[in-house]
């Protein structure tokens, strides 16, 4: 007789369930010291490349051709006589007599300090042109000007210019050529003219000229012990 089989019951396996794990966080790709250390890079490049460029553009510099400066007047043409006319105060005129000397012609006709005089003349030769100006002269000063300047040249010819207000930036004055143009010109050049109104250059200060008075006529006094005696009137 064959054995028999014995079946064994089913056992169930448990099956376990694995928690799926929390994604993680991504971290980002730079960081805030990355980042510092790309901008330190960048500024530290940037600053390389301006110093290495920096010698060849003062070099440029150095190289750009400089327009020369413009001269309102010629430096050889020799000044005759000058003349500076103030809005306020009194016109003084210096010029050469015949013997090539300096004088003073207005206010007071004397004999000039040829030092100051020459002084002031030497910058007719140095009055430079800073910019010419394309606007309305009365907002520059130069319907009420500060000095009108007169100069004469050995060639007989004159020259007037009319001095306005100075420039915003002190970079010099206002002034109108001949009543044409209008031209800034620097303050050293026509300062020294100003000064010629200011102080006439005199080689000697002029002495006021006092005026005699006749002196005071005495009384006569009578002598002490004496007493006046009416005049007689004589009767008919």
């Amino acid at each position: 007789m064959a054995p028999r089989k014995t079946t064994k019951p089913a056992t169930r396996k448990t099956v376990k369930t694995k928690e799926a794990p929390a994604p993680r966080q991504s971290k980002p790709v730079f960081r805030a010291g990355t980042w510092v250390a790309v901008l330190l890079l960048v500024v530290l490049g940037g600053t390389a490349i301006y110093l290495n460029q920096q010698p060849e553009t003062t070099e440029d510099a150095e190289l750009t051709p400089i327009a020369e400066p413009a001269f309102l007047f010629d430096a050889e043409r020799v000044v005759n006589s000058i003349e500076v006319k103030p809005a306020d105060g009194e016109t003084v005129r210096v010029e050469r007599d015949v013997e090539n000397l300096w004088m003073v012609t207005l206010p007071i006709k004397l004999e000039a300090d040829p030092g100051y005089v020459e002084a002031a003349a030497s910058q007719v030769g140095s009055l430079n042109i800073v910019s010419e100006v394309d606007a309305d002269p009365s907002a520059l000063g130069l319907d009420a000007p500060q000095y009108v300047i007169t100069l004469t040249f050995a060639d007989g010819t004159t020259s007037t210019l009319e001095i306005g207000d100075p420039t915003p930036t002190n970079s010099g004055y206002y002034v109108r050529v001949d009543k044409d143009k209008v031209v800034i010109v620097g303050l050293s050049g026509i300062d020294a003219f100003a000064n010629l109104a200011f102080f006439p250059p005199y080689l000697n200060t002029p002495t006021p000229t006092a005026t005699a008075s006749p002196p005071p006529t005495e009384t006569p006094v009578p002598a002490a012990g004496t007493e006046s005696t009416p005049e007689a009137t004589a009767t008919p």
